[in-house]
């Protein structure tokens, strides 16, 4: 477990996440998927139950390239990444994460914590060689911060979201791990 303190000055405790931890966690996916258009879900698309989502963390810790962090204050998940890499052999040295956070905590620099645990977490496993990510191309926050973190942009990808009958594209950003 890690602990950071963000810029209001609250303590958040960064961990992987655990079995356990299904529902609170099923209940903060509910939660910040209405809170968020930069998401590749909306609000009542999350349809993962807690005994899939159990299932879901079982298996991440039984992979290799599999990670699942959580942000909590007091208990409650505050935050998520997840990291999947691939299934096949050719293809098991690289993988795409999704990173997010209440709202109420953007700009306290939670992201930017928990992306820096995924790469030391790749660094210290020695199996991912590439962590990939697709942000729309819109949200000059998220990019600045993987770019900050290492991040170099690598393909345009078009009409990759639909909100609200509005396409919007998406960069293709990826680190390499050596």
């Amino acid at each position: 477990m890690k602990t950071i303190h963000l810029k209001n000055g609250q303590t958040v405790f960064l961990r992987e996440a655990i079995k356990g931890d299904a529902l609170e966690l099923v209940t903060y996916l509910q939660k910040v998927s209405a809170e968020s258009d930069f998401l590749t879900f909306g609000p009542g698309e999350f349809s993962t139950s807690v005994s899939e989502e159990e299932e879901i963390l079982e298996e991440s810790h039984i992979a290799k390239n599999r990670f699942m962090l959580l942000a909590l204050v007091e208990n409650t998940v505050i935050g998520c990444l997840h990291f999947t890499g691939g299934s096949r052999k050719r293809i098991q040295h690289t993988g795409e994460f999704g990173v997010s956070a209440l709202r109420e905590y953007w700009n306290q620099g939670i992201g930017t914590a928990m992306v820096q645990e995924l790469i030391q977490w790749a660094k210290d496993l020695n199996v991912i060689r590439k962590i990939k990510l697709r942000v729309r191309s819109d949200n000059s926050r998220a990019i600045r911060v993987y770019e900050k973190l290492g991040f170099v942009q690598e393909g345009l990808i078009t009409r990759e979201f639909l909100i609200q009958g509005v396409f919007y594209d998406c960069f293709y950003m990826g680190l390499c791990i050596d």
